[in-house]
This record gives structure tokens, sequence and C-alpha cells, in this order.
């Protein structure tokens, strides 16, 4: 395998203004400062909210660790919307949903849709199935309860970034095998989705998702299985058939680690018959649409994601 990119120096500018000015820690993720990772985390303010927007939490009584929020516009007329399902990102080791509250604020309004993130069990508490049959009966749930929240059930798409991402992915594949429901699309933002790491890029310095951070959230979340015969359900990547699945969206950065598995995916889906839209942005590394938001190429990829979704959502 070549040397790693020196990602530094193919920065987007404004990107590696935006990175300095957020003083990254330089240590990658570990068994060793997770829980201080997770202490810090918490002790951050929550994001501001809209007053636009309602949030309701629901416990899921299959599972009772896990929860899902449900996002309705505030005195919406009753009529049955779509929906969007999302997995928060963290990778598989950090993260609650409610860290998707302000996406919510913008997309409620902007698509006129429902909102359900959900808040799964993290690893390494919770290995393989576990997040993934959380995320599952989150999405149950959602159907099952559809009307009762004024949603139209054949208008519920799935989504996820980073380790959410992977989940969605995952769960598209765990939908179409068993059956129960039908899921209208799949929007998959620079989506973890190979645990192997054999890809140039997953080699490469990503100043947010290092290569040793990846290693940590698969190990954790594969537990046992981890280096030996891992299903597709716990990694998309590994899927050999891909047909059948939703239309999908699948969007990363050109410098992030997953870059090569993401676009070797979104290649893979259109060669079995899958409607795929794939959006590479110069410059960029893991989570710049998240952690950078006001730089051009955050907001382009917001747009580009919301135009996407808005035609998917009819």
């Amino acid at each position: 395998m070549s040397e790693p990119v020196d990602i530094q120096s193919l920065l987007d500018p404004e990107i590696a203004q935006a990175l300095a000015e957020l003083g990254l820690p330089g240590a990658p993720l570990s068994a060793e400062n997770l829980n201080k990772v997770r202490e810090l985390r918490a002790s951050l303010p929550p994001p501001p909210v809209s007053d636009k927007v309602e949030r309701t939490d629901h416990v899921l009584d299959a599972r009772a660790h896990a929860s899902v929020r449900v996002h309705r516009l505030k005195g919406e007329e009753e009529i049955l919307r779509p929906a969007i399902y999302w997995m928060h990102g963290g990778g598989l080791v950090l993260g609650t949903n409610r860290i998707d509250d302000p996406r919510f604020d913008r997309w409620c309004p902007s698509l006129e849709c429902v909102g359900v993130s959900v808040d799964y069990a993290l690893a390494p508490e919770s290995t393989y199935p576990g997040p993934l049959e959380d995320c599952y009966e989150g999405l149950r749930w959602l159907f099952e309860n559809s009307e009762s929240l004024g949603v139209d059930r054949n208008r519920i798409g799935i989504g996820g970034s980073s380790a959410g991402g992977g989940l969605a992915a995952a769960l598209a594949l765990l939908a179409r095998d068993r059956g129960e429901f039908s899921i209208a699309f799949q929007a998959l933002i620079y989506p973890m989705l190979d645990d192997r790491q054999t890809t140039v890029s997953s080699q490469w310095r990503d100043p947010v998702w290092p290569p040793a951070s990846n290693q940590f959230g698969w190990s954790s979340y594969l537990g046992a299985l981890s280096g030996h015969d891992v299903p597709p359900y716990a990694a998309a990547a590994r899927a050999t058939d891909l047909q059948g699945l939703p239309p999908a969206f699948i969007s990363v950065g050109a410098l992030d680690v997953f870059a090569d598995e993401d676009v070797d995916y979104a290649t893979r889906l259109r060669h079995a018959g899958v409607e795929v839209e794939l959006h590479v942005y110069p410059g960029a590394p893991h989570g710049f649409d998240s952690m950078m938001p006001q730089t051009q190429l955050a907001q382009r990829a917001e747009q580009d994601l919301r135009r996407w979704l808005a035609a998917h959502l009819v």
C-alpha cells in the first residue's frame, strides 16, 4: 500500500482554517480515553433548538434501553406527511440522538416532513447486533405507529451520518431481507461501511477520524467477531447482494478515511440496479458538514442532500 496522503496540504483552505479554530485533540479515540471523551461531550451545552418544532421521546418497549425522538412542526394540519428515520454518528461508541435536533429543526419546515431519530445502545457496552436491532425496532415502531404520528407509511426513508450512515446501510439490507416493511430511500452521509480498512483512504491521517479511531470503533462494535467472519449486516461493505435496495444518496469528503469504501459501495449499488446519487467533496475530511457548517463546502453538501431528499419524499 502506498504512503498515506498528506491530508493537510490538500484541505480546502476554508476547511483548514475552521479545523485550526476547532483545536481538535490530537490523540485518537481509544479504550483509555473513551470515558473522558464521553464526559467532555456530555458537559457541552445542548445546541439551540427551534420553537417551531416539537420533540417527543418514546421508549421502545421491546428494547427498553433504546428510544426514539419524534420531531414535528407545531400546529401541523392533520395530513399524512413523509418521514425521515435517522441514525446519529459517533463511531459506534459516542453520541446520542440529541445531536440531530438541529438537523430536524431545518428539515421539518423546509421538507415538510416528520423526523424520527433513534437513540441506540453504544459499543463496547453493546456489540453487534445490539445497536442494529435497536435501530430496526425503532423503524418497526415508526411503521406501526405511522397513522397516529401523522406519517404516510409509503413515504418513510432512512438515513444517517458516519457510524449512523453505516447502520442505515445495514438497516436497509436487514429490512430488505426480513421483508416486514418497505423503505422509500437511504441517505448515507460519509457512512462507516467497512471494518477491514484495506483501502488506500482508510490509512489517511484524517484530522477528524483517523485510522486508529476507526479501528477502535469497529473492534468495539464487532467484539468477538472482530477480524473473523463478519456478516454484512455488521459491515455493509461486506454484502455481496445489493439488489432490491432502495434508492441511495451517498456523500463523502474526498479526504475522508471512508472515501474509497463509500465510492465503491455507490458503484456496486449502481451495478446492482439501484438508483444512486454520489457526491465527493474536494478538500473535505470526515464530518466536515456538521463540524464546520459555516463553510461553503458544508453548505453545498447540505443543499445537495436537501434537494435529493425533497425529490424522494414526494
